[in-house]
């Protein structure tokens, strides 16, 4: 590879929600770019790091060995959006613009180009980063798969691993005791995590937020499995799904995020709606942020990978603006602005669906 590259100086930073495979990325960015003669810093804990001026030089050995660690060496934040920045002041959070501290950083680190590897919410941050003047380029990462212009982001498999092993424990405990398992999933308002999750784990139940339920679907579908001698069922429940007519089941506000909304709660809700409605007893487990944490799988190691080397392949030829994204087996990239258009949503005739319904698999709707 060249060395000859007029860029030099590369920031990379994790924005949003920790998730298997940061590290990977980090690590793919970091070794390649020494051939390009380009020196990696930091940028630490997100968005935060680059407004409050945090960074740290990333040489090869700073990254051996991160391949298979979850979590991100650097830190992250899902609350320091720099147009959305929280200052508490008098009992009182006030929301400012400091997005001229990230400008101000961006050239007192003399940077030629910022890797901010994150979900929707970091690439709209990019978008309007590169509004300013600032060289970007965006690497998709969110647990939620919900990114429209790449057919899969890292950390995806590794949640639905965790969701599908959680299935197979929670199978066997059902069975035993003849009960009704409620397993409430992350995806906010795509349902991937659930349909994937609930498809290799074998669930009986899958609740998405792109297919609204009604309760007496849920219930027919335990009455119809009992009355086949089975006397136990599995349902996977997205943190979005919700019942026709109904709201979604929030835990609270936080308004020191972009999206201040917090899903989470309709677990308990099914649980509680199918035990007082069909008499069978119903527990329920609440997977949270084990989702996110862990060893990444070897196919989200791979993306990774292939997702931060090729971010600097980007960066060696100054196209900024962009996204890497993957386009059936091939890593290509893609305009950042086109990436955040609209949110990749779980359809009707998806084919894992058509698979589900196939085998038996009710989503509450017939």
């Amino acid at each position: 590879m060249a060395a000859d590259s007029q860029v030099r100086r590369i920031g990379v930073l994790t924005g949003g929600g920790d998730c298997p495979g940061l590290n990977a990325v980090i690590r793919g960015v970091t070794k390649p770019a020494q051939d390009y003669g380009m020196t990696v810093y930091g940028i630490l804990d997100g968005f935060e790091g680059f407004v409050e001026g945090k960074s740290t030089v990333l040489r090869d050995n700073d990254v051996s060995g991160i391949l298979s660690r979850g979590g991100t060496i650097l830190g992250s934040s899902n609350k320091g959006d720099p147009f959305h920045w929280p200052t508490e002041k008098e009992g009182k959070i006030d929301i400012t613009d400091r997005s001229q501290n990230v400008l101000k950083n961006y050239k007192a680190w003399e940077l030629d180009a910022v890797i901010a590897i994150g979900g929707d919410g970091t690439m709209h941050i990019c978008k309007k980063l590169s509004d300013l003047g600032i060289n970007v380029i965006g690497v998709p990462k969110t647990i939620d798969n919900d990114l429209d212009a790449t057919d899969m982001t890292f950390g995806h498999d590794s949640a639905v691993y965790i969701v599908s092993m959680a299935l197979d424990r929670l199978h066997t405990t059902a069975s035993s005791h003849h009960r009704v398992i409620v397993v409430e999933v992350m995806g906010r308002y795509a349902g991937w995590i659930a349909l994937h999750g609930g498809l290799a784990g074998g669930a009986d139940v899958i609740l998405i937020p792109e297919v609204p339920f009604t309760w007496e679907a849920v219930y027919n579908k335990i009455h119809k499995r009992e009355l086949m001698g089975k006397r136990f069922s599995l349902v996977c429940v997205s943190e979005g799904a919700r019942a026709v007519g109904e709201e979604f089941i929030t835990k609270g506000k936080d308004i020191k995020r972009t999206d201040p909304i917090q899903l989470g709660g309709i677990g308990k809700v099914v649980a509680d709606n199918i035990e007082d409605n069909t008499g069978r007893e119903t527990r329920v487990t609440v997977l949270g942020h084990l989702q996110r944490g862990g060893s990444p799988t070897p196919y989200d190691r791979i993306l990774s990978t292939k997702f931060g080397s090729f971010a600097i392949e980007l960066a060696s030829k100054k196209r900024f603006g962009y996204m890497v994204a993957l386009k059936g087996n091939e890593v290509v990239d893609v305009k950042i602005e086109d990436a955040i258009q609209k949110q990749k949503l779980v359809k009707p005739k998806n084919q894992a669906v058509l698979a589900a319904r196939a085998v038996g698999i009710s989503f509450g709707d017939e």
